[in-house]
């Protein structure tokens, strides 16, 4: 059978022993140490025996304590070298089996730093794409915020010149009508979606929805605590597309709006995520500007939801609580309290 070879590469291939049959030099000493006992006991004894003359009655017990004294010290000299060999045999053992750990640790460390190599460049990727993302959103929000502020403006300003007469066919509106009350009513669909907020630049439904939302003032108000809640938690990576909530039944929403609190309604904070409920109790902890601006957006929520669902069937009260603001609201209800 022709003798194996360990190979290089392999970390283990350090601990394989080689099995030798050869007489070691502690086996030597042995027999050394023998041979030098047994002869001087021969020595002594056959000048004992011949001064000594014919053995007497008790030759026996004299014969015993003879080979005791002979091959005692011969047996006591191999019990050393066994145990010096099997020392040296353990020493051995110990530097091969430690060699061994070293090399696997200097291979696991290779391996990891190789893993942290290849995996560095996907998350700085990422991160990446979760900055844009959010400059987006931000950029998209500050335009609408702008664009409202315009056309408050411009509602504002007075009128140069006093309105024509109008025609009989018209209906007359009372002077201090404010534009609020000049604009359609805000559809339920159109208040769900924009309460979602726009999904990306492109999303033009979602413009569209929020537009129109701006326009009514109760529902502005609310968007407005909304976003600043939403910013104010992206500071701290809170992010209400990585939430996945517990859906709560409508008639459990039904029984909030109701005014039912506690923890008969405890299942609509369905928000487990442990890391975002311990960054955002901290941030309310510490910071008065978010605790305020969460407080005012649960007030906010709250009253429109009573509201809400006294028309709304159980299907839109579904879709409602699928939105990043009632996410924020199941986030900051718990933190707050309001499910205890």
């Amino acid at each position: 059978m022709p003798e194996r070879k360990d190979s290089p590469t392999t970390p283990l291939g350090i601990y394989d022993k080689t099995v030798r049959d050869r007489i070691t030099g502690i086996e030597v000493i042995a027999l050394a140490l023998s041979g030098v006992w047994l002869l001087g006991a021969v020595v002594f004894f056959m000048v004992v025996d011949s001064d000594s003359g014919a053995p007497e009655a008790g030759g026996v017990l004299r014969f015993i304590m003879m080979m005791l004294a002979i091959f005692m010290p011969v047996a006591m000299i191999w019990v050393a070298a066994m145990a010096a060999r099997s020392s040296r045999i353990m020493r051995e053992e110990s530097q091969r089996l430690q060699a061994a750990i070293d090399a696997m640790r200097q291979t696991y460390v290779a391996q990891t730093q190789a893993q942290h190599t290849v995996s560095e460049p996907s998350v700085a990727r990422k991160l990446e794409e979760i900055a844009a993302a959010q400059r987006k959103a931000e950029t998209a929000l500050a335009m609408f915020t702008s664009t409202r502020q315009a056309e408050l403006a411009q509602a504002a300003q007075p009128a140069a010149e006093p309105a024509p007469a109008q025609a009989d066919d018209q209906v007359a509106l009372p002077l201090g009508t404010p534009a609020e009350d000049l604009q359609p009513p805000l559809g339920r669909a159109d208040f769900i979606r924009a309460l979602n907020f726009p999904e990306t630049t492109d999303d033009r439904e979602g413009f569209a929805a929020l537009r129109k939302a701006l326009k009514d003032r109760q529902t502005a108000q609310l968007i407005r605590a909304a976003q600043d809640v939403l910013t104010l938690m992206s500071h701290d990576g809170i992010y209400m597309d990585d939430l996945s909530p517990d859906m709560a039944r409508p008639e459990l929403w039904r029984r909030f709006a109701g005014g039912e609190r506690g923890r008969a309604v405890a299942a609509l904070g369905g928000v487990r995520d442990r890391s975002s409920l311990a960054l955002a109790a901290a941030r309310m902890k510490q910071d008065a500007i978010f605790r305020d601006a969460a407080h005012h957006f649960l007030r906010l929520y709250d009253r429109m939801f009573s509201q809400f669902a006294e028309s709304a069937t159980d299907a839109e009260i579904s879709e409602l609580s699928d939105t990043r603001t009632a996410r924020a609201f199941m986030l900051l209800g718990r933190v707050a309290g309001t499910f205890d």
